[in-house]
Order: structure tokens, then C-alpha cells, then sequence
């Protein structure tokens, strides 16, 4: 992908931030006038479309049987975990305010530093901590 900040870790969490905002906003005009769970399946479905499109134009395709029974039950388990999170998530936006759901749903980044502690074993130091602190802290005010 060579090298620079466009192939960072950083520009594409960026991205990803940026487009997660555009998500919640057009979600929460996408459900005004629908069931949140057709609301979901409609998104599903565009997402693997866009998907499939990438892979293939890409030519990222790899053989399905070479890949090992432990990163299928792994990916299989995200996905689960994807598709309650996103039902979920157009519930909340169908009932609540986005600028309130937004901010509660992204209290899955201080879950994440959580568990990837807890159970990858990754390092937590003074400033990470402060950060997950910080942002439940700010999800928390929200509410009010």
C-alpha cells in the first residue's frame, strides 16, 4: 500500500470516523419512516454489495477453502456480533436523538481498550487509560 499517511493506520481510522458520522446521520433520516430492522436490512444489503464489488474489482478474492476453521468461527462470531450491534444501533437511532445515540454506541471504543487489555494482552499505559476515561466521560454527558 506504500508508505506515507495515507497508508496509516491513522488516515483510515480517521476515515472510518468520518464516515461512521455520515452513517449516523443519514441512519437516523433513513429510519424516520421505516421498521429499523428492514431499515438494517436494507443497509446489509448495500454494504455487501459494495463488498463484493471491491473484492472483486480488486481482485482480493481468495479461495474459501483455504481458509482456516478458527478465522471462520472468529469472523463468523464478528459478524454476529456486527449484526446485533447494528440492529441495535437503528432501534436506538429510530427512538433517540442521534447526537445522543452516536456518543452511547461509540462507548464501544472504551469496551474495546477494555477487553483488548483483558484478553489480547495488549499494553495499556497512563495515556490510554485517561483517554477511555475521557470518553466515557464525554458518552455520560450526552444524557443530561
Amino acid at each position: 500500500m506504500g508508505s506515507g499517511f495515507f497508508s496509516s493506520w491513522t488516515f483510515w481510522a480517521l476515515m472510518s470516523a468520518a464516515f461512521a458520522a455520515m452513517t449516523a446521520i443519514f441512519a437516523k433520516i433513513g429510519v424516520e419512516n421505516v421498521n429499523s430492522d428492514l431499515a438494517t436490512l436494507i443497509r446489509t444489503l448495500v454494504v455487501i454489495c459494495v463488498l463484493a464489488l471491491i473484492v472483486s474489482v480488486t481482485g482480493q478474492f481468495q479461495d474459501p477453502s483455504k481458509i482456516s476453521g478458527r478465522t471462520y468461527l472468529f469472523l463468523l462470531l464478528s459478524g454476529l456480533g456486527t449484526g446485533a450491534s447494528w440492529l441495535c444501533y437503528f432501534l436506538a437511532l429510530k427512538l433517540g436523538n442521534a447526537a445522543q445515540v452516536a456518543p452511547i454506541d461509540k462507548l464501544s471504543l472504551a469496551l474495546t481498550v477494555l477487553l483488548s487489555v483483558l484478553l489480547l494482552k495488549e499494553p495499556m499505559n497512563w495515556r490510554l487509560g485517561l483517554g477511555v476515561v475521557l470518553m466515557v466521560t464525554g458518552a455520560l454527558l450526552t444524557l443530561t
